[in-house]
């Protein structure tokens, strides 16, 4: 269960028996199909970038997507559709806030 307070969901690429999810490229699959539910929708060649609210990265070694709280409060059905994503492989989900970047 996710709570309503997480800023951002953490779908990590390990089941919940500790095993690597396969196949490699989940994460980017995943993100792609999620491409189109974005602020003010869907545009031309936006399925050419990922969501600003479902990216694919690596965070401490292990490929994850970071779904956004914002996707649940706009696309209800897309938020569902991850979060079952995640409990149909039974991989591990994490709630926490992605801390901005340090300026170099």
């Amino acid at each position: 269960m996710v709570s309503s307070h997480a800023k951002e969901v953490f779908i990590w690429g390990i089941t919940q028996e500790g095993r690597t999810f396969r196949p490699s490229d989940w994460a980017e699959r995943l993100a792609g199909v999620m491409s189109s539910f974005r602020p003010g929708g869907a545009q031309p060649g936006s399925h050419l970038s990922y969501s600003p609210w479902c990216v694919p990265m690596v965070c401490a070694g292990v490929k994850c997507v970071v779904v956004n709280r914002d996707l649940r409060n706009h696309e209800p059905m897309a938020w569902d559709f991850v979060l079952n994503f995640a409990k149909d492989n039974e991989l591990q989900v994490s709630e926490a806030c992605l801390l901005p970047e340090q300026a170099k």
